[in-house]
């Protein structure tokens, strides 16, 4: 079993015909159920910023538009992803076996990338042994 995990969240773009990545969040999970807690409550802060509820109060009557039907729902995609238990299950199963997550999903314009992975499992990478070529 890993012990700690370290999550990122990640916010991806073209600017200037590169891709750049926006750091959204990074979090050192001390256990595997504070890492999924962390990953399901930033997808909800994603989702939450992207597709706020009309009637909140902190938003100006008019400011949300209606998009075309055929642009991916990144805040349905991640809600629904939060809400999955099975998912959740899954990608519990995966980190407490070492291996790294990746959960990503994309709109027209960013892609929204949340990553864990567990910390024992990224020094013991760092600690296998290399292999060497040689240069002829």
């Amino acid at each position: 079993m890993h012990d700690e995990f370290l999550c990122h969240v990640t916010a991806y773009g073209t600017c200037g015909g590169r891709r750049i990545g926006v750091p959204l969040g990074t979090y050192r999970a001390p256990t595997l159920a504070l890492a999924l807690w962390w990953l399901r409550d930033r997808a909800s802060w994603i989702a939450e910023r992207l597709d706020p509820r009309p009637e909140a109060d902190y938003i100006p009557p008019s400011a949300l538009v209606p998009v075309a039907s055929t642009t991916p729902d990144v805040p349905t995609v991640l809600r629904v992803w939060c809400g999955d238990t099975r998912q959740q299950e899954l990608v519990a199963e995966q980190l407490a076996a070492g291996r790294l997550i990746r959960i990503a999903t994309s709109d027209d314009t960013t892609e929204y990338e949340l990553l864990a992975e567990s910390i024992d499992a990224m020094r013991m990478q760092r600690t296998s042994p290399t292999l060497v070529v040689p240069v002829a």
